[in-house]
């Protein structure tokens, strides 16, 4: 299905809407017809009609009074609801465009994102889907009203004179011929300069949020070069594109005036042969400027919807963006989880083409145990936990969640039972008290309190200076590290999954806010399956068991005592932190 057929299928709720938004046009555009017609009747019924003055002055006040009726008090009202229903329709379409974009981006795996810069995503669902409001407005509406007007124009010249009408229509091939050869390369151009607008606002859009490793390596200079070298490429795709609409313009805007000159030239000798009235000479060229302006507009509606279709292009290749996690045919919902897991002989690669990065892992865990995961960075810990949440699907094996397959269950209901605290702690620019709310939206005020309270965030947070109600700014970055890592720890509290995974949670934070994030987790692992992902091993010789995981395989399996005991690797690392410490 094309693009533009598809994009229909957004517009189809609104059709009466639009409809009547056309038919209110059609009068609004025919109104002005009416000119000519009023210049034929007074150069020929009035001005050269011999007569009293006061006979003429008459007939003049009586038609001018009926004009202004209809310009004046008519008109007015005609164009603003065109204009508002117009506005309306296109954007309650964009809306429902924008919601269904969203729903899509969030079913998109992290695969996706990984591959893909968050500014083009935005570009495509800000930028790009604004462009196809002028399908909407101009294609939808506009195009269909100029070709009305042109049919209406055609029409009273035709009764008027049939010659002269021929010949006002005589250059129209030439101009069907000129928007077809020019517009059909126009596309293409149109969707390379939009690609490229796109690229030059992912560049940005990661710039701004990694200024601080701008500013503390110093790299303006080189920074500046680099954003240069996007903006000069969107400035080439513009260049092509403009001088390729400039072209378009000049060839369709000669037509366009060489068609009256051939009208007034073809009426004038009529005129002096007698084979016509001055009058309805007057009102050809009026009826002229009608008709090609309408086709001036079109032109300009062609550009517009080429830039729309484009626009289309990559809106619809957003949306057809597969998912790579999806619920099978008849996936059960997660309902009383008891959190036993089990890894059985589980692979995993991210890219078809690339080497495992979890090579035939096996492990069980029963509800309550924690198992902590050690090893070298790189060596697949949290590519392990991010395939319990299904962030990824098994290459090879299967995960079972109380006996069954995590892939029979629907992915939201799986995750519901999951509770995740991670290294790099993502906040929302909004309160403390939203953020705390992701884990259960809905919560009560106590709820909230009591679940910071839990994980020793509430003190903090009456220190701040609104308190719960302290917006924490893009990413957090108005609270430390500890505070933030304090916040996602209640978020889980408030959540209250029988499933935790904790990656690296304590990593990189001083020794006060890790003893309190410490004593936090401690209350949040019991009676809970926990995986625990860790760098300080002094943090997990509680854990019922521990796996040590070196390049995507289990290499050591045991409790604290028993690893220490056969003196293997788990031992050796576990002796160089001790003497680091």
């Amino acid at each position: 299905m094309s693009p533009m057929k598809r994009y229909l299928q957004f517009v189809r709720p609104y059709k009466w809407q639009i409809g009547g938004t056309i038919a209110i046009g059609i009068v609004k555009f025919a109104i002005p017809l009416l000119i000519p017609l009023l210049l034929k009747y007074l150069v020929d019924d009035v001005l050269q009609v011999k007569g009293n003055p006061a006979d003429k002055t008459e007939k003049v006040f009586i038609v001018m009074g009926i004009m202004l009726f209809i310009f004046v008090i008519l008109r007015p009202p005609i164009e603003y609801y065109r204009q508002y229903f117009a506005q309306l329709a296109s954007n309650k379409i964009l809306y429902d465009i924008r919601d269904r974009l969203f729903h899509h981006i969030q079913k998109l795996s992290l695969r996706y994102y990984s591959n893909t810069r968050a500014g083009e995503v935005i570009s495509r669902v800000i930028n790009d889907v604004e462009m196809t409001k002028d399908f909407v407005l101009t294609g939808l509406m506009n195009v269909w009203l100029d070709l009305v007007t042109i049919l209406i124009a055609i029409i009273i010249m035709f009764t008027m004179d049939v010659k002269l009408s021929i010949v006002s229509l005589v250059l129209l091939p030439f101009y069907g011929i000129s928007v077809r050869y020019f517009y059909g390369r126009l596309r293409g151009l149109t969707r390379a300069r939009s690609q490229a607008l796109a690229q030059v606002q992912g560049h940005l859009h990661e710039r701004v949020s990694g200024m601080p490793v701008i500013r503390s390596f110093a790299i303006e200079e080189h920074e500046q070069k680099l954003f240069s070298q996007e903006n000069h490429n969107f400035l080439t795709k513009a260049t092509n594109h403009t001088m390729w609409n400039a072209k378009t313009f000049a060839v369709i805007n000669t037509i366009t005036d060489a068609a009256p000159l051939l009208v007034i030239g073809f009426a004038a000798y009529q005129v002096i042969h007698g084979n016509l009235s001055i009058g309805t000479m007057v009102a050809f060229v009026g009826y002229i400027d009608r008709l090609y302006s309408p086709l001036r507009r079109l032109v300009n509606s062609s550009t517009t919807l080429t830039q729309a279709s484009a626009s289309m292009d990559r809106v619809f290749e957003l949306l057809d963006e597969p998912y790579d996690i999806e619920d099978r045919p008849n996936a059960i919902e997660a309902k009383n989880v008891k959190g036993t897991v089990e890894f059985e002989d589980v692979s995993f690669s991210y890219q078809a083409n690339e080497a495992l990065a979890l090579n035939n892992v096996s492990l069980r865990a029963k509800k309550g145990d924690t198992i902590a995961l050690v090893g070298m960075s790189g060596g697949g810990k949290s590519t392990l936990v991010s395939l319990l949440p299904r962030f990824y699907d098994v290459t090879g094996g299967r995960i079972m969640l109380d006996g069954v397959d995590i892939r029979d269950y629907k992915v939201t209901s799986l995750r519901d039972q999951i509770g995740m605290v991670l290294q790099d702690t993502f906040l929302f620019s909004h309160s403390v008290r939203e953020n705390i709310l992701i884990g259960k939206p809905g919560a009560t005020d106590e709820e909230v309190v009591e679940a910071a309270k839990a994980a020793n965030a509430h003190d903090f947070i009456q220190t701040l200076p609104e308190g719960y109600d302290t917006k924490v700014g893009e990413r957090g970055v108005k609270l430390s590290g500890g505070q933030k890592q304090r916040i996602a720890i209640a978020r889980v509290f408030l959540k209250n999954p029988p499933i935790l995974v904790l990656d690296e949670a304590t990593s990189a934070l001083d020794l006060e806010s890790e003893h309190l994030i410490q004593e936090a987790l401690e209350k949040l692992e019991k009676d809970r399956t926990t995986f625990v992902v860790a760098h300080r091993l002094s943090t997990i010789t509680h854990a019922s068991q521990i796996i040590h995981i070196e390049n995507g395989e289990v290499i050591e399996n045991g409790t604290h005592r028993e690893l220490m005991e056969i003196q293997g690797n788990y031992y050796n690392l576990f002796q160089i932190q001790q003497l680091n410490s």
